[in-house]
């Protein structure tokens, strides 16, 4: 989320991209294509993938069931696919959620979101899907320096380093001091005068880095995923003590575990490790920050957390990977479980400048501007124009420099006039018929979006 040189999120947690450039587009064929296009900006959700790229190209890819690629439709996209509804908006930040898509226009300080709209994690006031990018009109005027989104939450810092959070809150995930959802933004009053520098959200988790250092973390906490030294929920912002002396400069989440940074480059991670997640050589939940030893010669400068697995690059651009990674996800070339950090490898040893890792899949670029992915490709979320899993870096051909394609980025051919706008919750949750059934049905209730069901076998996401 950086233009000219101020910092920004990354959708990952460190680093600095650099402003948009000036870059004419020209289309043709099909595609967008520039002779060089800088990636500023990629954010990895559940299945789906975004890019900023300089000249004011947002594009999408992978999973669009839910709206969430913006495309007004509901299709996968395997390719890189340019998203026209923020064409000229001056877009500075893209992030994603699990299921749902943010962005920021620093210009016309608007935040836009859309995709599965659900316990009002876009902010619109209600629970519906969009299918397209629309302003939170709560948030209008507001500068942010930073955006986090998690499965079903989101938060907002802004330049004076205040918080505003919405979306589901079953846990106290929000930091507003109930468990109810909020449709809305909201501000975090316990912040009050304390300037926060950014934001992390995990599942039902919520994590934050003041000005001065200070680590926070509230919402679910079983397994001591808040660094508080225990496994209870926490409805408003807590300080996290175990660090104490050692000023943090960076914080990520992952599903359920949490990744901090020290001023020093010292990397801590605390929460859950069933599947080596934390890093530290077992399998064991940490309650409070522990200090990753594997890595104390580094200096990390960059984090990332995915749903089972996490990633750190250091400053002299190496990545290093461990977690799950049925998948790949982790990027060393095999499909076991690392619970301690191994270095992923890149053709011609190529140094990374970012990161971000999605539920099952990752995304990364060097600094010769080369977009790679690994890891879960079912929904084309890896940007191969295919849907094979990968268990080493590929690159993107369409969004890197040294691609065959020489950067030809699809257009979206939805008709406007066709376009999908929204979904209720009524519409969305049709009971899948059994075996003896002819017809669906609607599933009856109160009437509330916010309380929409959990166990609906059309919404599970595998």
């Amino acid at each position: 989320m950086a233009e000219k040189g101020e910092e920004r999120d990354t959708g990952s947690s460190g680093g600095k991209n650099h402003g948009q450039g000036g870059e004419a587009a020209a289309e043709g064929g099909g595609g967008v294509t520039s002779p060089v296009r800088r990636v500023l900006i990629i954010s990895a959700g559940a299945s789906h993938s975004v890019a900023l790229l300089s000249g004011n190209v947002i594009c999408s890819w992978g999973r669009g069931e839910d709206g969430q690629l913006g495309h007004g439709d509901a299709e996968d996209r395997f390719s890189p696919t340019q998203l026209s509804a923020l064409d000229g908006l001056e877009i500075v930040s893209v992030n994603c959620g699990a299921d749902h898509t943010t962005a920021y226009s620093e210009l016309r300080m608007e935040v836009y979101s859309w995709g599965w709209g659900d316990f009002g994690r876009l902010g619109h006031g209600n629970s519906s899907d969009l299918f397209t990018p629309q302003p939170i009109k709560a948030l209008h005027g507001l500068k942010i320096k930073q955006i986090a989104c998690g499965d079903s939450h989101c938060l907002a810092v802004t330049m004076e380093g205040e918080v505003q959070s919405w979306g589901r809150n079953q846990n106290g995930q929000l930091g507003l001091g109930t468990t109810e959802d909020s449709l809305v933004p909201q501000k975090i009053g316990a912040f009050q005068g304390v300037p926060v520098r950014m934001v992390a959200a995990g599942a039902e988790h919520t994590a934050a880095v003041t000005e001065d250092g200070e680590l926070y973390g509230w919402g679910w906490g079983c397994y001591g995923n808040l660094g508080l030294g225990d496994r209870n929920d926490r409805l408003i912002p807590a300080k996290v003590s175990a660090v104490e002396g050692d000023k943090m400069i960076l914080v990520a989440c992952g599903w359920r575990h949490t990744i901090s940074v020290s001023s020093s480059g010292d990397l801590y991670t605390y929460g859950w490790s069933k599947y080596g997640q934390l890093g530290h050589g077992d399998f064991e939940d940490h309650l409070v920050p522990h200090k990753l030893n594997a890595l104390s010669k580094s200096f990390i400068s960059q984090i990332s957390g995915g749903w089972r697995h996490t990633m750190a690059l250091t400053a002299d651009g190496k990545l290093y990977g461990w977690g799950w990674n049925k998948f790949g996800q982790v990027g060393v070339g095999d499909n076991i479980d690392h619970c301690s950090p191994v270095q992923v490898r890149f053709p011609l040893d190529q140094a990374l400048v970012q990161i971000s890792c999605g539920w099952r899949h990752t995304l990364a670029v060097t600094e010769r501007q080369n977009v790679f992915s690994w890891g879960r490709g079912t929904n084309g979320q890896l940007g191969h124009g295919e849907s094979a899993d990968r268990n080493v870096p590929k690159i993107i051909e369409a969004l890197s420099v040294d691609g065959s394609s020489g950067q030809v980025i699809e257009s979206s051919k939805v008709d406007p006039s066709s376009e999908k706008l929204s979904v209720s919750p009524t519409d969305r949750y049709a009971v899948v018929p059994d075996d003896n059934s002819q017809t669906s049905t609607l599933l009856s209730g109160n009437g509330s979006d916010v309380n929409v069901p959990e166990t609906d076998v059309k919404r599970i996401k595998m």
